[in-house]
């Protein structure tokens, strides 16, 4: 039997096929997720170990059989629950893959047990591995979201889900508007004609996380998409908002795992460079 690296490694790449905003494939030592939130559909399988996870504050698992569909918005972490870490691949799929109304089915039950929408998910990571296959690509995947729409309305609605009270929503609104500018909070409660206690109190309850991890997520997920599109991690820093590179290097390590100049595929502990296939 073959022996694992030692050590972690992710690569990670844009591809040109509309709808896929990232292609992530990682194996993970030890490394924990913290509580996030992205703002787009992951879309995940697992292919060694097992992951534990919570979403929306109930415990889950993603296995080496099922296909794991997180939504958008809804906080979530993740860590290894087998010896030895995991490897996974995940798609990041930009909101108009799949439509809003079934974001509450996913939150009820995010993994699937389907083999055959594994093997289609399976197949349409080995296409996007190199360029020039992208029509092919394009029709795997509308294959895959068919199928996913398909399971999801199978289940029954979620009954007694309030929505989101008005204040967090726009709260959250702003803080996206102002990603890289920033606010304080003193400011956000004017705008928003809130009680600055109030106005944290409620987008933590709504949204899982307080407001600024959830603006520090955003600016992660911010640098992510500028150095897949070419920028160094200095001006990237500068870009998303953080105040120099030392800063986002700390965020981005204890989000990802990895400091942001090995983002691209490089080797966290002394293993072969990966490289973008």
């Amino acid at each position: 039997m073959a022996t694992r690296p030692a050590g972690s490694h992710v690569n990670a790449w844009r591809p040109l096929v509309a709808g896929v905003a990232e292609v992530f494939h990682a194996h993970f030592v030890d490394h924990a997720y913290p509580r996030h939130i992205h703002d787009v559909w992951t879309l995940l399988i697992v292919d060694d170990g097992a992951v534990h996870f919570d979403l929306d504050r109930h415990r889950h698992g993603a296995l080496r059989t099922s296909v794991t569909l997180l939504p958008p918005y809804v906080p979530h972490d993740g860590s290894s629950a087998t010896p030895g870490g995991f490897r996974k691949r995940v798609l990041y799929l930009d909101t108009s893959a799949l439509g809003a109304e079934l974001v509450g089915r996913a939150v009820d039950e995010p993994d699937l047990a389907d083999p055959q929408l594994r093997d289609r998910i399976h197949h349409l990571h080995q296409v996007l591995a190199a360029p020039g296959d992208e029509f092919e690509a394009e029709s795997r995947l509308a294959l895959i979201l068919d199928r996913l729409r398909g399971q999801l309305r199978q289940r029954p609605p979620v009954e007694g889900q309030p929505a989101g009270p008005g204040l967090a929503v726009r709260l959250r609104e702003l803080l996206d508007a102002r990603t890289v500018e920033g606010v304080t909070l003193g400011e956000a409660a004017e705008l928003l004609h809130a009680h600055p206690t109030h106005l944290v109190r409620t987008f933590t309850q709504v949204h899982g996380v307080p407001p600024h991890s959830y603006l520090t997520g955003r600016r992660v997920e911010l640098v992510r998409r500028l150095l897949l599109a070419g920028q160094r991690p200095a001006e990237a820093a500068v870009a998303a908002g953080f105040f120099d590179q030392a800063h986002l290097t700390r965020h981005f390590r204890r989000y990802l795992g990895v400091s942001p100049a090995r983002y691209l595929g490089g080797p966290v502990t002394g293993i072969r460079r990966a490289g973008r296939r």
